[in-house]
C-alpha cells in the first residue's frame, strides 16, 4: 500500500504540475497565436530550443533507464502519469518533454516546475521583444495646404488612409512553420500614397527664378500624386505675386502645369486650377492659358456639382473672363451654367452668378446669352429668403441684361426667342418684375436701394 500511494501522491503532483505549465503556455504562447509573424528569427529560435528539448529528452531517457531498477509498481503509475499528460497537453513539445521528465524523482519536481516556468518566461519575453521589433510603414498622407476655397475640399477622392496595420503584416516574410490552422482572412493592405518627402522648400516660400526652375523641374519629372501636389500649392502661392507671374510664365511653367488638367487625380487637377487661377491674373498669362480654356470649362460643367474642383474651375473661368478677349470661348456653356445656378450650392451659385455676370458687362454677347435656354425655377433666386450677396448679384445681372437689350435693339426681336429662353424669363412672362417689386420692401437697405435702381430702368 505504502508503494501504491507513494505512485499516486506522484502522479498527483505531475498532473497539476502539468496544468500549471499548461496554464502559463496558454497565458503567453497560446494569446493571438495566428496573428504573429514569423520570420527568419524565429526560425533559428525555434531550432535552438528544439535542441534543447532533443537534448533534455535524451538525458530523461537515461534517467528513466537508471530508474528502470525501481518497482514495478512506480514504473506503472510513471506510464500512467505519462499518458494522462499526453492527453491533456495536445501541443507544445518543450512543455510535454519537461513535465515527462517530472517523475522520476520526487524530490525535484518543485525544482523541475521552476526551471520549466522561468524557460517558458524567458521564450515568451524574447518572442514578445521580436514583435515589438517589426517595423510599421507610415501611410499617413498629409495633404498641402490648399489654396482658399470656400465649402472646403468638396472632392473628397483622397482621404486619409493609416496603413500602419496592414504595413506591419505585408513587410512580415513568409512564415516557415504553420503553428495552427487560422480560418482568419488577411488583412488586405490598402494603397496608399508616400507620406514622406524630402521637399527643397515650404510650400509657402517666396521663390525667385532658380528655385522656381527647380519646383518646375521636379513637377515635370516626377510622377508621384504627393509631390505634385506639394509642387502645384508652392507654385500657386508664388503666382499669387505679380513678379513670379512673369517668371513662371518666362520658365515655361505653364504647359507644364496646364498638362495636369488633364489627370483623372481630383486633388491635383483642383490645384492645378488654382495655380492657373492666379497665374490668370496676369494679362500676357491668359493668352497662354486660353488654350485650355474650353478643356477646364468642359470638365467644370461635367464634374460633381458642389465639389472642389468645379469650384476652382469656375473660379478659373471667371477670372478669363474678367476681360472680353476670350468670352466667345465659353458661349457654348450658357445653358450649362444657368443650369448649375440652380442646382448648385450657396456657393457655387455665388461663382456661377459672378461669371454671368461677366458675360451681361460685354454687349457683344446680349443675344446669345439671351437666346439660351433657361430653367423656370430660376426665378426663384429674386426671393427675400436669400441673403444680401445672392439679391444684389442677381439684381445686377437682371438690371445688366435689361439694359443690353435695351441697348442693343432686341426688344423688337422678341419673336425670335421661345418661351424658355432667358430674354422670355426677364422680360416677357412678367413674373420677374413682379418678384423685383416686392423687394422693394426688402428690411436690407442695400437691397432695398437696389432694387429702386433696378425699378427706375424698366
Amino acid at each position: 500500500m505504502g508503494r501504491t500511494r507513494e505512485a499516486g501522491c506522484v502522479a498527483a503532483g505531475v498532473v497539476i504540475g502539468a496544468g500549471a505549465c499548461y496554464c502559463v503556455y496558454r497565458l503567453t504562447w497560446g494569446r493571438d497565436e495566428n496573428e504573429k509573424i514569423w520570420d527568419d528569427d524565429d526560425e533559428d529560435d525555434e531550432e535552438e530550443s528544439s535542441d534543447i528539448v532533443e537534448t533534455r529528452i535524451e538525458n530523461g531517457k537515461g534517467a528513466k533507464a537508471n530508474a528502470g531498477m525501481g518497482s514495478e509498481a512506480r514504473l506503472q503509475g510513471d506510464s500512467k502519469v505519462k499518458a494522462e499528460v499526453g492527453m491533456v497537453l495536445e501541443s507544445g513539445s518543450v512543455v510535454k518533454a519537461e513535465v515527462h521528465l517530472g517523475p522520476q524523482s520526487g524530490g525535484g519536481l518543485e525544482a523541475k516546475a521552476k526551471a520549466l516556468f522561468s524557460t517558458l518566461k524567458e521564450q515568451a519575453s524574447a518572442k514578445a521583444g521580436r514583435g515589438a521589433r517589426l517595423g510599421t510603414i507610415s501611410g499617413n498622407r498629409t495633404l498641402a495646404p490648399s489654396l482658399p476655397c470656400p465649402g472646403g475640399r468638396g472632392g473628397g477622392c483622397h482621404p486619409t488612409r493609416s496603413g500602419a496595420r496592414a504595413g506591419s503584416r505585408a513587410s512580415g516574410k513568409t512564415k516557415g512553420r504553420t503553428r495552427g490552422k487560422s480560418t482568419r482572412t488577411p488583412a488586405t493592405a490598402w494603397p496608399v500614397r508616400r507620406g514622406k518627402f524630402n521637399f527643397p522648400y515650404k510650400i509657402d516660400d517666396i521663390l525667385g527664378a532658380p528655385d522656381l526652375q527647380k519646383v518646375l523641374n521636379i513637377l515635370e519629372r516626377s510622377n508621384d500624386p504627393f509631390i505634385q501636389e506639394i509642387a502645384l500649392v508652392t507654385l500657386g502661392n508664388n503666382a499669387a505675386y505679380s513678379f513670379n507671374q512673369n517668371a513662371i510664365r518666362e520658365l515655361g511653367g505653364l504647359p507644364i502645369i496646364a498638362k495636369l488638367i488633364k489627370t483623372k487625380d481630383l486633388i491635383i487637377r483642383e490645384k492645378a486650377y488654382n495655380a492657373l487661377n492666379n497665374l490668370s491674373v496676369n494679362a500676357e498669362n491668359q493668352g497662354k492659358i486660353k488654350t485650355y480654356i474650353s478643356q477646364v470649362c468642359d470638365d467644370t460643367v461635367i464634374c460633381r456639382v458642389d465639389s472642389a474642383v468645379q469650384m476652382a474651375g469656375l473660379r478659373l473661368l471667371t477670372n478669363m473672363t474678367v476681360t472680353n478677349h476670350y468670352q466667345h470661348l465659353l458661349s457654348y456653356s450658357f445653358p450649362d451654367f444657368f443650369a448649375l445656378l440652380f442646382l448648385g450650392n450657396y456657393f457655387t451659385k455665388i461663382q456661377i452668378m459672378k461669371l454671368i455676370i461677366n458675360f451681361t458687362e460685354n454687349p457683344a454677347m446680349t443675344r446669345e446669352l439671351v437666346s439660351c435656354k433657361v430653367p423656370s425655377e430660376l426665378i426663384s433666386l429674386f426671393n427675400k429668403e436669400w441673403d444680401r450677396e445672392i439679391l444684389l448679384n442677381i439684381l445686377t445681372l437682371f438690371e445688366n441684361i435689361n439694359d443690353n437689350i435695351k441697348s442693343e435693339g432686341l426688344a423688337s426681336s422678341k419673336k425670335e426667342f421661345s418661351r424658355s429662353s432667358l430674354f422670355f424669363l426677364f422680360k416677357e412672362s412678367g413674373v420677374c418684375i413682379k418678384k423685383i417689386k416686392a423687394l422693394a420692401n426688402h428690411n436690407d437697405l442695400v437691397v432695398k436701394v437696389k432694387v429702386l435702381k433696378v425699378l427706375t430702368k424698366l
